[in-house]
Parts: structure tokens; C-alpha cells; sequence
């Protein structure tokens, strides 16, 4: 059994010779016989222990008879104490997951310390398949029901290989104790609801049951390694990412085998559940404008002719303003903007770029101000006489909300609008035959930050 484990070790390259180990024991069967394994397989092990607190003197018992654990095998022993009841309530967590959170989150804290190269834990075979169970409940993609993988980051699982009876049998031909948590066998928890309850069943049907999902596991691994390559094809072909938005293609999406799967690819790393997700697949041809928001508001998703804008949420906090005094020559923050001021004369030449707007600089009451769009904005576009509302402009110009948001308005000190920047300018302040002295502006897009 002990060359199995070596042998699962060497083939997911879970730990190297002469390099340090925690090891996460709770004095329970499946730490025990860990600890023993990679102690005897001559890997350099530390033994970190947690005290959740949660089981009374049982709690304490577990914590002295890992300390003297260590003791015997003359390995180093850390410990912390955990205060999981009060945790759990102010982060509005299930005690499971908040022991889970306090644990992995101090044993890499001390891996770090002590310069460990990973955190091997005694999870096994029945616990994978457990929580191929667990997931299937609650409801999950094919990466859910691969069951527990060998190695995440820094933890590894050298155990994934061994049953819970491998195990039971490795500890009594060692003559190895340990000791026994009484909350396994309380089935209000729905991990030992499934052990307890739903897996004795299958194995009534199937007395080789883990073994079966052990391969099924594998197999789905395997199909989940090609559904990956198959998801980023689509995303490279379907994405685009202009600055801090991202263009998701249509047409191509409707076009793929799956396209809700491929949505969700796409957008759940940003936060956006599968519920939103659905909600924006069944609206992908309608009238452009819906908005969608991710769970905490800091992600949103705007319907947009024929492409999904995605883009972080601009709050409404987020407007900063900026002066540009007088015989300022230049700035580079939030954009890149040149200032020269000219002579005007019958041969002076007008640069037509978009990137350049001219001004009478006698009409201009300073400090300019720099600032975004906001509800109410009206300027006379150039060329034209009456005013006209931004928002009817940006309409005409069929621009999405990112687009607008992104835009920078130049204002004079009466916040009348000089210039939609790199967009058009306003015709009160043009430069006519009367001019005497021209402020040209130069914005050079690449060069803001």
C-alpha cells in the first residue's frame, strides 16, 4: 500500500524528495495513516494542527494526542486555535465552510513561513466520491463531478488513490491509533448525510462502487481536459478586449454547439451565477440598451447591436474632475492632452484629424474643465446652430454605455462644453475671420492613462 501511494505521488508530481511538507493532521484515521506514509517514504514533514473548538473536551483530546503524535516520530508540531462558531456568523458562513476557510488559509500562511513546498491533506477515495455527490446535489458543471483533484496550488492529496478501508487496513497492520470525531456519524451534516445514507445504497447495487466512480472520475477528467480546449476555441474566436471592456461577439456565440455553456465560460469568472447568465441568453436578439449586473454590482453586461459589452460598473462616485489652467501647455492625467496657443493668419492650416480641435481663444473663460458626461449635457455640434442633447448625439453615433462613460468632455469654467474629446467639438467657440489668437488641442488616445 505504501508503494501505491509513492508510485500516485511520483505520477501527479505531488511532492519532491528533500523538500519540506505540512501536513495537515487532526489525529483522525486519514491524517494518521498519512503522516505515517510520507513519513516513512523519508519526505520532511511538519505537522500543523487546528482547533476549531467546536466539540468540547473532544476538541482538546484531539489537539494533545497530536502534539505527543509528534513527539513520537520526532517531527516539529504547530498548532493555532480557531474560534469557527463567531467566524462563521459574521461572514454568514455554514461552520463547514468556515473551519474549511480558517484552515487552508493558516496552513498557507505557515507554509510560506516555514518555506514548505505544499500542504499534503488525508483526503481519499470515498471523499471524492462524496463530493462528486455533494456537487451533484447542489447542482454543477462536468469540472463537479471529477470528484477531488490530486493537486490545487499548493494542497495535495497523496491519498486519492487509497479507500477509507485501504486505509483502516494500512493503520491496524501497523498497530497505528487514532482518534474518532462523533460528529462523523451525525447526518444533519450533508457530507455525512451522503456517506452515511446514499453511498450504502450504491454499494447494495455495486459492492465496488467507489472503485467504478474512481474510473468514471477519470474518464470525466479526461473529457473535461477536451471541453476545456473546445471552451477556449470558442472564447478566443467569440472575445475581444478593448481596454477595460470586452466585446463578445453574437453572432458567433448563437453560432457555436452551446452557446448558454459558452456564456457561462465566459462570464462567471466575473462573477455573473448561472440564473443572470440564463437571463442574458434568453435576450441575446433583442432591442439593444438591457443591462445586466454580476452578484456584488461590480461587473455589468449591456446588450449592444450585435455584440455583449462587458465592462466593470462605473459608480456613480466615480467622478473625478480635472482643471487645466491657463498657459497650460500640456497634461498627461486622466488623458494626454497638448495645448498651443497660434496666431491666427490667412494661411494658417487646419489639421481635419478628429484627435485635434481648434478654438478662439478669447472666447474661452479658464480653468478648463476636464470631466465625463452627465445627465442634462447639451453643446452645438460643430457646424450646426441649435443645441443638441449629448445623450441624443451618442445615440446617433450609436454608441453603448462603456463607450460613453469612456468619453472625456472639455469644458470651460461656466461648464459650457467646448469639445466631446476625439469626438466633435462645439460651434460656439470655433474659430471664425475675427480670431486673433487659436488654442489648438492635440489628444493623443494612447498615450492617457
Amino acid at each position: 500500500m505504501l508503494e501505491r501511494v509513492k508510485r500516485y505521488i511520483e505520477e501527479n508530481k505531488l511532492l519532491f524528495p528533500k523538500e519540506k511538507v505540512l501536513v495537515g493532521v487532526s489525529g483522525g484515521a486519514d491524517s494518521v495513516a498519512l503522516l505515517d506514509m510520507l513519513y516513512h517514504l523519508g519526505y520532511h514533514c511538519i505537522i500543523c494542527h487546528c482547533n476549531f473548538h467546536l466539540r468540547a473536551d473532544e476538541s482538546l483530546r484531539d489537539e494533545h494526542f497530536v502534539h505527543a503524535l509528534a513527539t513520537s516520530y520526532q517531527l516539529p508540531f504547530i498548532k493555532t486555535d480557531f474560534d469557527t462558531q463567531r467566524y462563521a456568523k459574521e461572514k454568514n458562513l455554514s461552520i463547514e465552510m468556515a473551519a474549511r476557510e480558517l484552515r487552508y488559509t493558516w496552513f498557507e500562511e505557515k507554509r510560506q513561513e516555514y518555506n514548505a513546498s505544499a500542504i499534503a491533506v488525508g483526503h481519499h477515495l470515498d471523499d471524492s466520491v462524496e463530493t462528486t455527490f455533494l456537487n451533484l446535489c447542489r447542482g454543477t458543471g462536468i469540472r463537479g463531478l471529477t470528484g477531488i483533484r490530486a493537486k490545487n496550488g499548493n494542497i495535495v492529496r497523496p491519498l486519492l488513490t487509497l479507500s477509507k478501508k485501504d486505509i483502516l487496513t494500512y493503520l491496524s497492520a501497523g498497530s497505528l491509533s487514532f482518534v474518532t470525531d462523533s460528529t462523523n456519524e451525525d447526518s444533519i451534516y450533508t457530507r455525512n448525510f451522503i456517506r452515511n445514507k446514499i453511498i450504502p445504497l450504491f454499494e447494495e447495487l455495486n459492492p465496488d462502487f467507489n472503485q467504478t466512480m474512481q474510473r468514471t472520475q477519470e474518464y470525466l477528467t479526461d473529457t473535461e481536459a477536451i471541453y476545456r480546449q473546445a471552451v477556449e476555441y470558442w472564447k478566443s474566436n467569440i472575445v475581444k478586449q478593448k481596454a477595460q471592456q470586452w466585446e463578445i461577439a453574437v453572432p458567433v456565440l448563437l453560432s457555436s454547439p452551446a452557446p448558454s455553456t459558452i456564456l457561462f465560460e465566459i462570464l462567471s469568472p466575473f462573477g455573473f451565477n448561472s440564473a443572470v447568465i440564463k437571463d442574458i441568453s434568453g435576450h441575446l436578439t433583442d432591442i439593444p440598451g438591457k443591462t445586466f449586473y454580476n452578484s456584488d454590482v461590480t461587473y455589468r453586461v449591456i446588450l449592444h447591436r450585435d455584440c455583449l459589452i462587458l465592462s466593470p460598473n462605473k459608480k456613480a462616485t466615480e467622478d473625478p474632475i480635472y482643471l487645466i489652467e491657463e498657459n497650460t501647455s500640456g497634461i498627461s492625467l486622466p488623458i494626454s492632452l497638448r495645448l498651443t496657443i497660434q496666431e491666427n493668419s490667412p494661411d494658417f492650416c487646419f489639421n481635419k484629424k478628429k484627435e485635434t480641435a481648434y478654438f478662439d481663444l478669447e472666447k474661452l473663460a479658464f480653468p478648463l474643465i476636464l470631466r465625463h458626461w452627465k445627465k442634462g449635457d447639451r453643446f452645438v455640434p460643430f457646424g450646426m446652430k441649435g443645441k443638441k442633447k449629448l445623450s441624443d448625439y451618442f445615440t446617433d453615433r450609436k454608441m453603448c454605455l462603456p463607450e460613453k462613460e469612456m468619453l472625456w468632455i472639455l469644458c470651460n469654467a461656466k461648464d459650457e462644453i467646448l469639445w466631446i474629446v476625439g469626438e466633435r467639438a462645439d460651434n460656439r467657440f470655433r474659430v471664425t475671420e475675427t480670431t486673433r489668437d487659436i488654442l489648438r488641442i492635440d489628444f493623443f488616445p494612447d498615450k492617457g492613462k
